[in-house]
């Protein structure tokens, strides 16, 4: 079927619309997909589509590719590319956008959300800045992959829906297949999308711009003393709340700029991400980020840095009067902080099996994290064992984690004593932590392993990879190697940003 056909020839896969294609014309472009030439279906993900309440039955084989790939439109789609600006490094480009991607409609999905469908890799937009807009094999299934993990670890994150391969080539440092990811957002709109027009002193599109995204995604605001405040508070406590819950996972997002942080709350962008093995607040693994800026000890202050610039587009709303209104704002994003340490602290609270709040906690934590950063311990591996070591007797399968065993000896004679001012039984509490610390994540070498097979038309390895990451806190004695930290030797880890 013809891309370009009219309404009534479309497969109806739901109620579709586009509330962001309402706006004005200069917050978007008009932006048909590409064709491409042999599209085929890699991965589709079924359960994920019945949440979004999306009708496929219909729709079989090639024409299922098609829609994924961008060949069959469906009823209701008003594709666009977004605009947006955004500071990468620090440095501010203002004028950046959807270069590769495609916001095909929204859907309500079953909870009554309003969700993007979103195609990344569709093709050239007036935002490409001289690129091919496509997306090569190896980055769609990355970003599937760990889009799909941590959902199933329960962080707020974008979603896949379908892999396609195009049946095309694209150019990066080699030949490669090209592929179409689909993916779903609770919306498309970044701090990058505010910074676009601020950058521009459009006022008037800042308010619709923030107008739009009170209803969308914070309605209850809209009855605020002062919503624009308001919707600053309630981005800022969103932030605080992902990005402790990365660092609690040992997640490094990698590429932290204003233009990846959407205002949603969700994680956004899976380029040059990576988990941690080695506890090391300096880990790096992206190529490009030769400084360490988005180091995973870093990643709380350049959230804050990043609800920083969001503020100041903001300013010309919050209040007329410009110094009140910079006083104002500084007041709230000054709390991000205690807001974000209150997530961090109660996370790992539940790392390590409390439930109440005490004043020594913080302590007993910055000195665990300690001795894991000395002894260059595993952190996913430390934790998920630290739930069986409730009783003292399993102290030393524990302390074999560590160069030196005495280090955890003497921090768990600490802990020991915090635990016994606790009201849960260590049974459990040993049951609690498991929830709270899973056994896998997308280990770096295993997602690269898996990645490399795909690329030589092997898809067993990243689908086993899948879904062995689809229970994460589950044991699953069959896969027990998938938990184990990468092997002792192993060359630094480096990540690319697949553009």
């Amino acid at each position: 079927m013809d891309q370009l056909a009219p309404e009534a020839g479309r497969r109806a896969i739901g109620t579709l619309s586009n509330t962001f294609a309402q706006l004005p014309e200069r917050f978007f472009t008009a932006q048909t997909p590409a064709r491409v030439a042999r599209p085929a279906l890699l991965k589709f993900n079924a359960e994920l589509a019945r949440e979004l309440g999306l009708d496929l039955a219909a729709i079989e084989g090639g024409d299922m590719a098609a829609l994924f790939a961008g060949n069959l439109l469906p009823a209701g789609a008003e594709p666009i590319a977004m605009a947006y600006a955004g500071h990468q490094f620090g440095n501010f480009t203002p004028q950046l956008g959807d270069g590769r991607a495609i916001l095909l409609a929204e859907v309500i999905d079953r909870t009554g959300k309003r969700r993007d469908i979103q195609l990344k890799g569709a093709g050239r937009t007036a935002f490409s800045r001289g690129g091919d807009g496509r997306a090569a094999l190896g980055p769609v299934l990355r970003e599937y992959l760990m889009s799909e993990a941590m959902h199933a670890l329960g962080i707020p994150t974008t979603r896949a829906l379908a892999a396609v391969l195009t049946g095309e080539t694209v150019l990066r440092d080699a030949a490669l297949p090209g592929a179409v990811l689909t993916r779903i957002l609770a919306s498309n709109i970044r701090v990058g999308t505010f910074q676009y027009f601020a950058a521009r002193g459009d006022d008037a599109a800042v308010k619709l711009l923030a107008d739009h995204v009170i209803a969308r995604h914070y309605p209850a605001l809209a009855a605020a003393e002062n919503p624009y405040l308001a919707l600053l508070q309630a981005v800022m406590e969103r932030q605080a709340a992902l990005i402790a819950s990365w660092l609690n996972i040992g997640f490094i997002h990698g590429v932290m700029n204003t233009d990846n942080m959407a205002v949603s709350g969700e994680t956004i962008d899976f380029g040059p991400c990576a988990f941690m093995n080695a506890y090391d607040p300096t880990t790096v693994f992206s190529s490009i980020d030769r400084m360490g800026r988005y180091a995973y000890g870093n990643q709380p202050q350049i959230a804050h840095w990043n609800i920083a610039r969001f503020a100041e587009t903001l300013l010309a709303l919050i209040d007329p009067d410009e110094q009140r209104s910079i006083e104002r704002a500084s007041k709230t994003i000054d709390g991000f902080g205690p807001v974000f340490e209150r997530f961090w602290l109660q996370g790992l609270r539940e790392k390590i099996g409390l439930r109440t709040e005490q004043a020594e906690d913080r302590q007993l934590i910055q000195d665990l994290l300690g001795i894991l950063e000395q002894n260059k311990v595993d952190f996913t591996v430390f934790f998920r064992q630290l739930g069986d070591a409730i009783e003292a007797s399993a102290d030393a399968a524990v302390g074999g984690l560590f160069e030196n065993p005495a280090a955890f000896e003497g921090w768990a004679t600490q802990w020991r004593a915090r635990l016994s001012r606790e009201p849960m039984p260590p049974a459990d509490r040993a049951a609690a932590m498991r929830r709270k610390n899973p056994a896998f994540i997308p280990r770096n070498h295993l997602v690269e392993q898996a990645l490399a097979a795909a690329g030589q038309g092997d898809l067993q390895p990243f689908n086993t990879l899948l879904e062995v990451l689809q229970h994460p806190f589950e044991d699953q004695p069959e896969f027990a190697n998938y938990a184990l930290a990468p092997p002792a030797g192993d060359a630094p880890y480096v990540t690319f940003c697949g553009t």
